[in-house]
């Protein structure tokens, strides 16, 4: 029974122990057919039914609140679930949310900021580990006033997924000894005053990601603040100019992170940003001083600007436990990637499983049957929309170099260039297949 009843969808299932509305519920074969309009609440001996099996539930999904006016008859201070860990709300249970708040709530779950919200901060401030609000719409200034507010009632938070907060929020969150993990999503309303800010440190925390509209907000949290422990960075903006991104890459090597960070996405898609005139900033250059990176992902204008084959060959090297690399321009510049640059790079990095890097195919300045590198642990390769003229030259050079890579990952701009990687990739399955196959002949033979 424990375990039947320890994820419960709703409150109908409960509902459905009371005498009196389980035939109303459960009829048509048991199917949820059910609304709870014009039925008289529970009264007090329903309520001893209703709650028979309530001690049991550990985690609660409350996708609506059309039964609420059920329970009109329960005592305000008294807790449905008294055991309950986990708590999912998509709706405002209006005059009912204290109901769903025991003392041993975990991890809470909301798509709104409630009135209420300091109720829960306030009820399950010593237990509370796991809050996450994810909001489908744009919030106020007030709903965001009150969600920082709320955080700071907050005393043992672990992970938290929230809209923008305020200074004082964040200053509260770097006293706490228990956070992890903050993810941060919304538009920024109010831009953090950069005047009034007081320098924290977030000793513990090890990942901390943003989707938010400009980087503004996030230059100013990483620029006033220190992550000595941070392994897991994230920025998604929907529009990242090259003074911001600039700023950006400062901040994140001035924020002590760079002997911890493990894994950096940066991502804007937003290709109206004009290429940068008179700055000799080279993005990849910015992240040399990471030494132990596992995975980087650069997809914003001009990322891979001034990018050529020594430079790559040199960030290899910084890297020495690299294992993805993802370098997408949304921005079209010219290939610099040669597959002599490529081969150069991969010796610097053994780990290396997933690349994805705009090739230049058109130059073929390598010949395999002359040199005998092989690259064994990539196993992805993305050229994005690289151009290429000697598809059985490319075919053959990926066979003898990357002899896992089972085909080329490729763009789908163009019908020819879509074609030609699709003939690429089908000499390169061709090439195996014979290997395959001699190999097999040369074992038979030896056997004999």
């Amino acid at each position: 029974m424990d375990l039947l009843w320890a994820n419960v969808h709703g409150i109908v299932p409960l509902l459905g122990c009371v005498t009196r509305l389980h035939p109303m519920i459960y009829h048509h074969a048991g199917r949820y057919t059910w609304y709870s309009e014009g039925i008289n609440p529970l009264c007090e001996h329903e309520v001893l039914q209703f709650l028979r099996h309530a001690h049991r539930v550990r985690s609660l999904q409350i996708p609506f609140d059309n039964h609420f006016h059920l329970l009109s008859v329960l005592p305000i201070k008294t807790f449905i679930f008294p055991r309950l860990l986990s708590l999912s709300m998509a709706v405002h249970p209006a005059g009912y949310l204290h109901l769903f708040l025991p003392p041993t709530l975990r991890r809470c779950s909301l798509s709104l900021i409630h009135p209420d919200l300091k109720l829960i901060a306030t009820c399950c401030a010593a237990t509370l580990e796991d809050l996450t609000i994810k909001i489908p719409y744009q919030s106020t200034t007030d709903e965001l006033c009150l969600l920082s507010d709320s955080i700071r009632l907050c005393k043992r938070l672990v992970t938290l997924y929230c809209p923008p907060l305020d200074w004082a929020a964040w200053k509260h969150l770097s006293n706490l000894p228990t956070l992890l993990s903050v993810a941060i999503s919304g538009e920024v309303l109010c831009p953090l005053d950069t005047d009034n800010f007081v320098f924290t440190r977030f000793l513990n925390v090890t990942a901390l990601s943003f989707h938010v509209t400009t980087a503004s907000y996030v230059i100013a949290v990483m620029r006033n603040s220190a992550f000595p422990s941070l392994k897991e960075f994230k920025m998604v903006a929907r529009v990242l100019p090259w003074e911001d991104a600039e700023q950006l890459f400062h901040a994140l090597s001035q924020c002590t992170a760079c002997q911890t960070l493990q894994h950096i996405d940066i991502l804007s898609r937003d290709q109206r940003v004009p290429e940068p005139s008179d700055s000799s900033l080279t993005p990849i250059t910015q992240f040399l001083g990471f030494t132990q990176l596992r995975t980087l992902q650069l997809a914003f204008p001009h990322c891979c600007i001034r990018l050529d084959n020594h430079l790559l060959s040199k960030a290899m090297s910084s890297w020495p436990h690299i294992r993805s690399l993802k370098l997408e321009d949304p921005h079209p510049h010219p290939a610099t990637i040669t597959f002599r640059g490529l081969s150069a790079a991969l010796r610097q990095s053994p780990h290396l499983h997933t690349l994805h890097i705009l090739m230049d195919t058109l130059n073929i300045d390598i010949d395999p049957q002359a040199e005998s590198f092989q690259h064994t642990s990539l196993q992805t390769l993305d050229v994005r929309t690289s151009h290429i003229v000697d598809r059985e030259a490319v075919a053959y050079i990926l066979f003898s170099m990357l002899p896992s890579v089972e085909s080329v990952i490729h763009g789908s701009s163009g019908r020819h260039i879509r074609y030609a990687w699709q003939e690429v990739n089908r000499r390169l399955q061709s090439l195996k297949s014979s290997a395959v196959l001699g190999r097999r002949i040369t074992g038979a033979t030896a056997a004999c």
